[in-house]
């Protein structure tokens, strides 16, 4: 394989999700097709990357600054979403069930890998939260590991004097889900969150 053929291979096998026999399968499938895939992925990427922003008020990633999420009149401007990273925004927003704003910090507190309040966009998260204008509710849509309940933990210290009310996603047994194939932290939590029957 040539060695143009080969650094595009391994820049492919880096994407998530792909190793390099898929990486070789899409690069073999994009010099196939290249007028109808190749060039048209080149320009694609020659455009965003001209054109990405990072949003100075949410930290999302668009090609506008602020975001379309943040200047949306039709969002409710009282409700925060507090989200680690775009991608976990991007999962709720695929849904479209939050009909507020949001606030990406960037990471969650790790000591592990070093990861401290500092290196997360808590700062900006307080003041936002403080207003104006007032925040009524600040969901933490944190993940369901340690260093995402150690970070909603964290926050909610930060943001109690705020007087905003604070709620995180609920945790515990998945729609569809069949008992004998959940783990026993997901099934503690679904008991321990258990709630009456209407």
């Amino acid at each position: 394989m040539d060695d143009a053929l080969q650094q595009l291979t391994a820049l492919v096998s880096r994407l998530p999700g792909l190793g390099p026999r898929s990486a070789r399968r899409v690069v073999l499938h994009l010099m196939k097709h290249r007028e109808t895939a190749l060039q048209p992925l080149v320009a694609a990427l020659g455009r965003v990357d001209s054109a990405l922003r990072q949003c100075s008020v949410c930290g999302n990633l668009d090609t506008a600054d602020p975001c379309r999420i943040c200047t949306d009149p039709r969002r409710s401007a009282d409700m925060l979403c507090v989200v680690a990273d775009v991608a976990d925004l991007w999962a709720l927003e695929r849904g479209r069930l939050f009909p507020g704003r949001y606030h990406v910090l960037g990471g969650t507190l790790s000591a592990l890998d070093g990861v401290g309040p500092d290196d997360l966009n808590i700062g900006a998260l307080v003041a936002r939260v403080s207003g104006p204008p007032p925040i009524g509710e600040v969901v933490l849509a944190m993940n369901a590991t340690l260093e995402g309940q150690t970070t909603a933990h964290y926050l909610a210290e930060q943001l109690g004097p705020t007087g905003a009310r604070l709620t995180q996603l609920a945790h515990g047994m998945p729609v569809g889900g069949e008992l004998d194939y959940l783990d026993e932290g997901t099934l503690a939590q679904a008991l321990r969150l258990r709630r009456p029957v209407d």
